[in-house]
């Protein structure tokens, strides 16, 4: 058991995303054939950290952590699975949503994140329904309250009991004064396509909707009396099964513990380093080349497993990333290097692109593809340095375009090959970001000549000059000034307010077209932030802190 800290620059309670289904304690996995049922029953002494218990099955980060990992098992390890059922194990309650007197209690920072893990899980949710075939529905045997309902409206298909009391509810903003945190708002109007002015009524209602009126205003698909219900939810799955492509008679692979070493200033994971820089304020991930060349075929991929090149190195900055976010938030500024032999990168990247239709090689670019987006989606400035001996080639390039500036040095600091980068097809398709584009067509948006002029580049090595030509970079500086020019970068961003400079960048880089998940990172979240610092929801007379004590909120009534 830990105490969340209030500070923001030392953490007290250290997050560790590595867990497995032994170790859990508030979710269990039941398999039938092509039916997977994903039980929540929430261990109310159990808790992340002191001060609640997790009464309802209510949830805290620890809860979400291993629905995160559950999700990405069952993608992984179960091939033959089609649908996914998520169901509570406490009779009469789903979920109560995220844990009241935790909000309450924790600092802003954890707030925050924990909002943006909880969205980033749900989202791989909807992305394994609709480009993996393992369809997601929920059987809502409870009343599903706030964080609850939108862990539902993460599936595709909502069923709830019909006994007369269980009712699905979004009730944070005449409860506690805050938003629903994980995409309610967003997913009742664009997904589920209430009508606004119904969706209005329903999220500023506690008590929420049941029976047949929650079937008319579309908050769930169906209900089902009690007697018929766990027959149904069957029925149901099975013919979601009946719609997917997965294989049915392949074996998947473990996702054994990842490796990880760490000491004071340093993350060691296979492929992976993460360095600390804690008086610059800054960290770098360094992504290393395969040490061996890449398999003849899909065989090959299945043989090495969680080994295998691409699905290492996912598996490793996705836990980096998360990390850092949770663990080292004083640290500002991510950097991006790499270093190793490019060809086998290419082999690699080529490799993946001609299976792309196997389910485990796109299982694995959609991994990547989602790792990628936390990248997108994370409050540090990111920068990304090409320097001779690095491997910028095809999918790793990919992170040329992710960062917020991009340098490159022109010239050589040693014996290393000159640094060089190379665009593949995945480049231009495969690894898109949260507003449906690739980052080449985010980068080059209104530009379609510099789209066309970087297609016409595909497998060429392009140094310094060239791929500043090509706007694929964002300054070169020499041999003679790149030391200084870095060093000058680092101090002045360092220099500047975090919180303008997260708001700046995430501004920035989501152009183009508006989806549900950049609403939920951009609009919703961002409000929510605003929201958690408020007085009205965090003051010590605002609606979180009162909560439970039969004392009413006091709201400054003016609009900001």
């Amino acid at each position: 058991m830990q105490a969340i800290s209030e500070t923001t620059d030392k953490p007290a309670a250290r997050l560790d995303f590595r867990t497995a289904p032994d170790a859990y304690r508030h979710w269990s996995i039941s398999i039938d054939g092509p039916v997977a049922t994903l039980i929540m029953a929430v261990d109310e002494d159990s808790p992340f950290a002191d001060g609640y218990e997790l009464k309802l099955n209510s949830y805290d980060i620890g809860v979400d952590v291993e629905l995160y990992d559950a999700v990405q098992r069952l993608r992984f390890e179960h091939p033959e699975v089609r649908t996914v059922v998520l169901t509570s194990g406490i009779d009469a309650m789903f979920c109560a949503g995220a844990n009241i007197r935790m909000l309450g209690s924790s600092s802003h920072s954890h707030k925050v994140n924990f909002c943006k893990f909880t969205n980033e899980t749900r989202n791989a949710i909807e992305d394994s329904s609709l480009r993996s075939g393992q369809t997601y529905m929920t059987a809502l045997n409870g009343t599903a309250a706030g964080g609850g309902y939108e862990l539902a409206l993460a599936t595709e298909y909502l069923m709830l009991i019909d006994d007369g009391n269980s009712a699905v509810s979004l009730p944070e903003v005449p409860l506690l004064a805050v938003l629903p945190g994980t995409g309610g708002l967003t997913r009742v109007v664009d997904k589920r396509k209430v009508r606004r002015d119904l969706a209005d009524v329903f999220c500023t209602v506690e008590e929420g909707m049941k029976g047949q009126r929650a079937v008319d205003w579309r908050l769930v698909d169906e209900i089902v009396p009690r007697s018929k219900f766990d027959a149904r939810v069957r029925e149901k799955a099975l013919q979601l099964a009946a719609t997917s492509d997965r294989p049915e008679n392949e074996s998947g692979i473990r996702l054994k513990r990842l490796e990880r070493e760490q000491d004071k200033d340093e993350i060691r994971y296979p492929f992976v380093t993460v360095t600390l820089d804690r008086a610059g304020r800054s960290g770098t991930i360094e992504i290393m080349a395969p040490d061996r060349d890449a398999p003849a075929d899909v065989d090959g991929i299945e043989a090495e497993g969680v080994s295998f090149w691409p699905l290492a190195v996912s598996r490793a900055i996705d836990d980096a990333l998360l990390h850092l976010r949770f663990n080292e938030p004083i640290l500002g500024t991510l950097i991006i290097k790499t270093s190793g032999d490019g060809q086998r990168v290419a082999a690699y990247d080529e490799l993946l692109r001609s299976n792309r239709d196997n389910w485990l090689v796109r299982e694995i670019l959609l991994y990547m593809q989602r790792t990628f987006k936390r990248l997108d989606v994370t409050s540090r400035t990111t920068f990304a340095f090409v320097e001779p001996g690095s491997c910028f080639v095809g999918m790793l390039a990919d992170l040329l375009f992710a960062v917020d500036r991009s340098y490159m040095l022109d010239g050589q600091l040693d014996d290393r090959p000159a640094a060089s980068i190379r665009l593949t097809e995945l480049n231009f398709g495969a690894l898109r970001m949260s507003n449906g584009l690739t980052r080449l067509e985010t980068r080059f948006l209104g530009d379609s000549a510099s789209l066309k002029n970087a297609q016409d580049l595909i497998g060429q090595g392009l140094d310094a000059a060239a791929a500043l030509d090509a706007g694929l970079v964002t300054y070169t500086p020499d041999d003679i000034d790149w030391e200084d020019e870095i060093r000058l970068l680092l101090e002045e961003r360092a220099s500047f307010s975090p919180d303008a400079l997260t708001g700046m960048e995430a501004n920035l880089r989501f152009v183009g077209p508006e989806t549900l998940e950049t609403k939920i990172f951009g609009r919703l979240s961002a409000w929510q932030n605003w929201i958690f610092q408020r007085p009205n929801a965090a003051g010590d007379s605002g609606a979180l802190k009162l909560y439970g004590t039969g004392k009413r909120a006091k709201y400054d009534r003016g609009r900001v």
